[in-house]
């Protein structure tokens, strides 16, 4: 089966990278999902973005999952979708989702991976964004 995949906004993208870290884990956590939306509804590059637009996202990056090369396809609508402006806010979204739920599994872990090698994230520019992403997520 070929999916017909919908042309995605730069958000849409966005949200894509993280629904995509989430559904990679354990499936789409409640922590994690409360994440994402927490992030849409707070970070600036989403501040006309229509959250009602994450339910068909989240549908269509598991719809892609399904299908064999679906991580390839999911890329190529990312990379598609996404001004290089934003890579390095992709990679920051993905590293918060992963790190929301105070771990990050080793599926989650290669995927991030990577993303960063597919956004062409500089590694101590990831490193960075990582350490931040547990600072910012950490729990007592």
């Amino acid at each position: 089966m070929t999916l017909n995949l919908p042309a995605m906004s730069p958000c849409d993208a966005l949200v894509a990278v993280m629904v995509a870290v989430s559904a990679a884990g354990q499936g789409l956590g409640t922590a994690e999902m409360v994440a994402i939306e927490r992030l849409v509804n707070h970070t600036p590059v989403f501040a006309a973005y229509d959250i009602d637009r994450v339910r068909a996202v989240s549908q269509t990056v598991l719809s892609i999952f399904e299908e064999e090369d679906g991580l390839d396809a999911l890329f190529g609508l990312i990379r598609d979708a996404l001004p290089e402006s934003l890579y390095e806010t992709a990679y920051v979204l993905a590293c918060d989702v992963a790190a929301a739920d105070g771990r990050a599994d080793q599926i989650e872990l290669r995927l991030l991976v990577e993303l960063r090698e597919e956004l062409q994230i500089d590694r101590l520019h990831a490193a960075a964004i990582e350490l931040a992403a547990r600072a910012r997520n950490r729990q007592l």
